[in-house]
């Protein structure tokens, strides 16, 4: 099981996105399951209406990503306000956004690996230790 972040998500959804690299961690992720953190869902559906607005997602596409995000098996983690804090703490550290923090500390305190497509997400793992999904 690793940490799923919406930046890999979202390559699941749009074409321009989708590579190898990205469809073998699609894979993996049927293989090996994943988690993610409350805010997940909300934060990937505002980033396909963001798409759809401004013409990225032609017509058809939103409902292909419905059906993609609908399979993933990704448990997502409810976060309590002293989990909300903790990664408020995180994002000032490693100057990220509170969103991003929370995959960084619920990878940390499971002691699992993180995938993200964001570098500044990426160069907080390494620093902090928690092992990347490649």
């Amino acid at each position: 099981m690793f940490v799923v972040d919406a930046s890999v998500t979202l390559t699941w959804c749009f074409d321009d996105e989708t590579t190898e690299a990205s469809q073998a961690l699609l894979r993996r992720l049927f293989t090996e399951g994943g988690v993610a953190p409350g805010h997940w869902p909300i934060e990937v559906a505002n980033a396909l209406w963001t798409a759809e607005r401004r013409g990225r997602l032609a017509d058809g596409k939103l409902g292909r990503a419905n059906v993609v995000l609908r399979r993933l098996p990704v448990d997502i983690v409810t976060l309590d306000l002293e989990a909300a804090l903790a990664s408020l703490d995180v994002a000032r550290t490693h100057d990220l956004t509170a969103y991003d923090a929370a995959y960084l500390e619920l990878a940390r305190s499971r002691g699992l690996a993180l995938a993200t497509c964001d570098q500044r997400l990426a160069v907080a793992c390494r620093t902090v230790g928690v092992p990347l999904v490649e």
